[in-house]
């Protein structure tokens, strides 16, 4: 099949128009892990089976819409062969995906969790950290959607700083889960599963981090790791190795 050139009028209309459609489709499925990171934390709290599996069952949708968009993107990559800000687009969006999926996943780990320390009590204090982290968690998905729907650059470099407050609940989760076990509360298998609850929110967020980097691409052309990929190429520059004379060899002794 010949391929579409998205230079032609007739043509481009059409083409943006399948760009504004996978736009919508990506705040969708935001939107979706959004509503799940509540509702997974709900489950926690109340220790409810029926709708820890009901939330995992949902958790299908999620993965029926990146999957519809991931093959989307290849498609108008295959058949428009984007350049430039149209390709930085595509693969801002399919990067995000996975980010978005990876994030329903981690809230589908705290039902499973849920499910592991069925019974186990939950002290105010971890009870209270938990909605924060799961407060917090959301946010950033919800901030890192709003970045990518206004191409928002700023917004999305903040996402980084924005994602420390995560960061010092999930400390503080650790160390009262600690004190819990410690002061014989909770036994180890209820305390191991509260720390990994705590891992899932903090990747939830550095989750919605990588979306606002892979935003700030999108507008200025610029990742963090090409720094570093810089910084490579410059050593490999400087350590060139010094080529011997083909001529040149060792003293005859004598």
């Amino acid at each position: 099949m010949p391929t579409t050139d998205p230079s032609k009028p007739d043509h481009r209309s059409a083409y943006h128009r399948r760009l504004e459609a996978l736009d919508a489709s990506l705040i969708r499925l935001g939107a979706m892990v959004s509503e799940l990171i509540p509702w997974g934390t709900q489950v926690l709290l109340n220790g409810d089976m029926g709708e820890a599996q009901k939330l995992i069952d949902a958790d299908d949708e999620i993965d029926h819409l990146s999957v519809e968009i991931e093959e989307s993107v290849y498609e108008i990559m295959v058949l428009q062969a984007p350049v430039a800000s149209d390709l930085r687009h595509l693969t801002t969006i399919l990067k995000s995906v996975g980010e978005l999926e990876r994030s329903a996943d981690l809230v589908v780990n705290i039902c499973k969790a849920t499910r592991r320390m069925y019974g186990s009590p939950m002290s105010p204090k971890i009870r209270g950290v938990i909605d924060g982290m799961s407060q917090e968690a959301r946010r950033l998905i919800q901030l890192a959607m709003e970045a990518f729907a206004d191409a928002d650059s700023a917004l999305a470099a903040a996402l980084s700083d924005i994602d420390d407050e995560l960061d010092n609940l999930n400390r503080e989760m650790v160390e009262a889960v600690f004190a819990a076990h410690h002061d014989g509360a909770i036994d180890l298998a209820a305390a191991v599963q509260l720390a990994l609850v705590a891992r899932y929110y903090e990747r939830i967020g550095d989750h919605a981090v990588n979306i606002g980097e892979r935003v700030g691409y999108m507008v200025t052309g610029w990742l963090p790791e090409l720094n570093g990929s810089l910084r490579t190429q410059h050593r490999g520059q400087s350590a060139d190795p010094v080529v011997a004379n083909p001529g040149d060899g060792p003293a005859d002794g004598g």
